[in-house]
C-alpha cells in the first residue's frame, strides 16, 4: 500500500464529499420548515425520528406507507435548468396515495442520486420537497443525496421518496365501503401532474420538433413552463372531506389513467360510469393529442385528462363534497355513478364525449 500524494482519490473518481456536506447545509434551511411537534432531532443523523407517542390518541392506529418518484419529467427540469418544483411532483405522488385509504401524512424521507453534486441544485431540489411537505402538512424527517460519476452525466438525477400516515383502523376507506347509488366527484388536475412525460416528451420533441422557449398560445406561456407544473397535491382537502362528510373511497389518478386507477377501488361486483361531458381537459392534453395525432384511448390510459383525484361518496353527500372542495379552491363536479355491474367485464366505463 502506498502513502503517495500522487495516488487515486475519492475525488479523481468524481465523488465530492465537500460538495455533499455543503449541499446538507444549504438544505437545513428548507428541511426546518416541514417540521411538525412530533419531529425529532436536527438533519444530519443516521435516520430521522418521528415521536409515535401521539399515536395513544387512536383505538386501532394502522401505519400506510407508499414510495414513488416522478418518472421523466425530471428530464424536463434538467433541460431547463429548472429544479425547485420537482420535489413538490414527488410529494404529490407520496402523499396522495397515502390519503387515499384516509391516513393522514405524517412524514417523508427523500433520495436523490445525482451524477455531480452541485449544492445549490441539490438544495433547490429539496426546496421543492420542503414545500411540498408544508402543502401535504407532513414532515420531511431524512434523506440521502448520493452522487454516482460514471452512471448518470453530470447535469442528470433521479428523485424518489417515501412516506408514512396513519389512519384509524375503523376510517380506513376503499372498496368495502362503496355502495350502489354511490356517486363520483371528480378533483381537477393541475396538468399532467407527473405521469405520462415518455409520450409526451416523444411526442412535442420527437414528433412536433417543439423547443422548450416555444411560446404556446393555448398554454399562455412557454412549453416548458406548461411541463414542469408541479402536480396538485390533494391530501388536506381529502381528509378535510373524511372529516366533515361521508366519504366512501379516494383514488388517485397517476399512470394509467382515470379508468385504470378508479378500477382498484371498485368492488367486484359494481361498475363506475364516469360521463365525459362532465368536463373540459385542459389545453395540454388537446394540445398533446393534436400535435402527435394520439388516439383517445393512447392518451385516456397515459394522462390523467384533467382529473388528478377521484371521490366516491354517497348520492345525499354529493352538494357538502362539492361545497367543501370550493371552499378549499379545488375545482370539483360530479362525474359519474356506481351500478351494479351486471354482465359487464370492466369496472369503470367512460361514455360520451369530453366537452368542448
Amino acid at each position: 500500500m502506498t502513502n503517495s500524494s500522487e495516488g487515486v482519490s475519492y475525488a479523481a473518481a468524481g465523488v465530492d464529499i465537500e460538495a455533499g456536506d455543503r449541499a446538507v447545509t444549504l438544505m437545513k434551511e428548507w428541511v426546518a420548515k416541514t417540521q411538525r411537534p412530533e419531529s425529532i432531532g436536527a438533519l444530519g443523523g443516521f435516520a430521522g425520528l418521528f415521536d409515535a407517542s401521539r399515536l395513544k390518541g387512536y383505538a386501532r392506529p394502522l401505519l400506510a406507507s407508499a414510495t414513488d418518484g416522478v418518472g421523466t419529467k425530471v428530464a424536463i427540469a434538467q433541460r431547463m435548468d429548472v429544479h425547485d418544483t420537482i420535489g413538490h411532483d414527488l410529494v404529490a405522488m407520496v402523499v396522495d396515495d397515502l390519503v387515499v385509504c384516509g391516513a393522514e401524512p405524517l412524514f417523508m424521507t427523500d433520495y436523490i442520486c445525482v451524477g455531480k453534486v452541485v449544492p445549490e441544485r441539490v438544495a433547490h431540489i429539496v426546496k421543492g420537497i420542503a414545500e411540498g411537505c408544508v402543502l401535504a402538512g407532513c414532515s420531511l424527517v431524512g434523506g440521502e443525496t448520493a452522487e454516482h460519476p460514471g452512471l448518470l452525466a453530470p447535469d442528470e438525477y433521479d428523485v424518489a421518496g417515501a412516506g408514512t400516515g396513519v389512519v384509524e383502523a375503523d376510517a380506513v376507506l376503499g372498496p368495502d365501503r362503496i355502495r350502489t347509488g354511490d356517486v363520483v366527484v371528480a378533483m381537477a388536475s393541475s396538468g399532467l401532474h407527473s405521469n405520462g412525460y415518455s409520450l409526451v416528451r416523444h411526442v412535442v420533441f420527437d414528433h412536433a420538433g417543439w423547443s422548450l422557449d416555444r411560446h404556446v398560445a393555448e398554454f399562455g406561456r412557454t412549453l416548458g413552463e406548461e411541463l414542469l407544473e408541479p402536480t396538485k397535491i390533494y391530501s388536506l382537502d381529502c381528509l378535510e372531506l373524511a372529516r366533515t362528510t361521508e366519504v366512501h373511497a379516494f383514488s388517485h389518478v397517476t399512470g394509467g389513467g382515470l379508468a385504470a386507477n378508479l378500477a382498484r377501488v371498485i368492488p367486484d361486483e359494481l361498475h363506475a360510469s364516469v360521463d365525459r361531458s362532465t368536463w373540459r381537459p385542459g389545453a395540454v392534453f388537446e394540445v398533446v393529442a393534436d400535435a402527435g395525432k394520439v388516439a383517445r384511448a393512447e392518451l385516456e390510459k397515459t394522462l390523467n385528462m384533467g382529473v388528478g383525484m377521484i371521490a366516491v361518496v354517497p348520492r345525499e353527500s354529493a352538494d357538502a363534497t362539492l361545497a367543501t372542495l370550493a371552499e378549499r379552491g379545488v375545482d370539483a363536479w360530479v362525474a359519474g355513478e356506481i351500478t351494479e355491474r351486471g354482465d359487464r367485464t370492466e369496472a369503470v366505463t367512460l361514455t360520451g364525449d369530453y366537452a368542448r
